[in-house]
């Protein structure tokens, strides 16, 4: 079983992603964070962001490996190294939406994706998880909240991960995220016709969890 999560910035789709995944047994693949591997990558050699075709260049030639571990978290490998707490940085959230729309990375990542999701039942989170990389998902769904409990949730984040981030500048980084996300020319963020629509706004994780979970029909 396929189930697709996706929704804008700062919706909770990854940390409900995760829940669900570690409920039902399934695997969890956290598309999103493939990105930010790729982004890293970027910025450690140096690249000019508007050097496209480099990037393209440089997706093809690295390596993105997820692995879930027994307890249920996921460890994220670059090239054979363990980035799960540089991807989260602010320097890395403030370009991922560059590299993410450009078609060819994008392309890249989907025959990656599908070939991850493929291995058995799974949970995947994203931009575009119910509309292009699995279209025929058993189960989709869209989750979103009010743009301010969202900045209000980023902001949060960044301080419990012990960095001092400014919030108008977390604000202004989600409306410039949203933005490009929904008006790329590939694979834009928006909602599959026949997912469900979950709006977290006055929700806790445990309700959103549960919303999910009445939705999905397990047979063993």
């Amino acid at each position: 079983m396929i189930i697709a999560i996706d929704g804008p910035a700062g919706a909770g789709k990854s940390t409900v992603a995760k829940i669900i995944a570690q409920r039902l047994g399934f695997l969890y693949i956290d598309t999103g964070a493939m990105y930010r591997a790729l982004a890293l990558k970027v910025l450690e050699i140096g690249l000019d962001l508007k050097d496209i075709s480099k990037i393209i260049e440089i997706s093809f030639n690295t390596n993105i490996e997820l692995v879930n571990n027994k307890d249920g978290s996921l460890k994220l490998l670059l090239d054979g190294r363990v980035v799960n707490e540089e991807i989260r940085e602010p320097r890395i959230t403030k370009i991922v939406s560059d590299i993410a729309k450009i078609k060819e990375v994008r392309q890249v990542m989907l025959v990656l994706q599908r070939k991850l999701g493929l291995q058995g039942d799974s949970v995947l989170d994203g931009r575009d998880i119910g509309t292009v990389v699995f279209p025929d998902a058993d189960k989709k769904f869209y989750i979103d909240a009010y743009f301010k409990e969202r900045v209000k949730r980023r902001h949060l984040e960044f301080s419990g991960l012990g960095r001092q981030v400014n919030y108008n500048d977390v604000e202004l980084d989600l409306h410039n995220r949203d933005t490009i996300d929904s008006t790329r020319e590939v694979a834009p963020l928006k909602k599959a016709p026949d997912a469900i629509y979950i709006d977290t706004t006055n929700m806790t994780i445990e309700e959103v969890v549960g919303a999910i979970l009445k939705n999905i029909s397990i047979k063993r």
